[in-house]
């Protein structure tokens, strides 16, 4: 349904001390971007709500070193439940977002149950291993019943099409013509997914967009996975033309520890 003003709430975090994004429609001006006067470097200093942005120590994305990640044999199998649904999917200008209803799914970490919430893609990738950058990265947004948030993201390459775009691709291209907001339900078969990976890193990082918020769980699957160049630019067509390349630079790790967890018996 088109609106003339349209304004998103993606409740990402629920308690106390956690953020909520705004996201406004297509003719109303955006708060930050990831380029010019508005982008990266000066998100700190465009609303005080970004004021971690700049000053936090805890920020995301980083650059994985695959030698310093420290194994954790503590660490679990990356356990997840997804379910068949429809979500919704609205193009927010500075990424495309799906979001999904109650009882989607959830993933286990640390013996804690995080709920599928949404779930958003940054061209180029916005993490990296050992300084190299892919081409495109997807990040499943979890939130527990207290409120912590676990962001599970997958890095692609250039190759053949991504199963999960797959199911999206035609509607993502009608947006990129779509003069204001839309809301488009689209299918999520998650069968794509149903394989645990044998290799994860985990860290504690931050929203990499603002407003930057911290303790926020990362798992960065170590496999990486394949996209085409037309899903890629499927993905980047619908938005702002500062938000095109949607990734924050990595930010310095401030002393903290990447954790790695890989077993070694599973084929994948």
């Amino acid at each position: 349904m088109a609106v003339a003003l349209f304004s998103l709430t993606l409740t990402l975090l629920i308690v106390n001390s956690f953020a909520t994004y705004t996201l406004q429609a297509a003719d109303h001006p955006l708060q930050f971007t990831y380029s010019g006067a508005t982008g990266p470097e000066k998100w700190g200093s465009l609303n005080p709500k970004f004021s971690l942005c700049a000053t936090g120590e805890s920020q995301s994305p980083i650059n994985i070193v695959e030698d310093q990640a420290v194994v954790n044999k503590n660490l679990k199998p990356l356990l997840r439940s997804y379910h068949p649904v429809n979500g919704t999917l609205t193009d927010v200008r500075f990424t495309v977002v799906v979001e999904y209803p109650e009882d989607s799914g959830w993933m286990n970490v640390d013996g804690k149950k995080y709920a599928l919430k949404q779930m958003h893609w940054h061209s180029p990738s916005e993490h990296r291993i050992n300084g190299k950058r892919f081409a495109a990265e997807l990040h499943m947004v979890h939130v527990s019943e207290d409120g912590r948030v676990a962001v599970l993201g997958y890095l692609f390459k250039y190759g053949h099409p991504d199963p999960i775009l797959g199911q999206i691709h035609k509607i993502l291209n009608e947006l990129a013509y779509e003069e204001s907001a839309q809301l488009k339900l689209v299918p999520f078969h998650p069968a794509v997914l149903k394989e645990n990976p044998r290799k994860y890193y985990k860290y504690i990082g931050s929203f990499s967009a603002p407003p930057c918020t911290e303790n926020v769980i990362y798992i960065i699957v170590g496999k990486v996975r394949s996209i085409s160049r037309d899903q890629v630019q499927a993905l980047k067509a619908p938005l702002d033309i500062q938000c095109k390349n949607n990734a924050r630079p990595y930010q310095p790790l401030n002393g903290r520890h990447v954790e790695l967890y890989a077993n070694h018996n599973r084929p994948n």
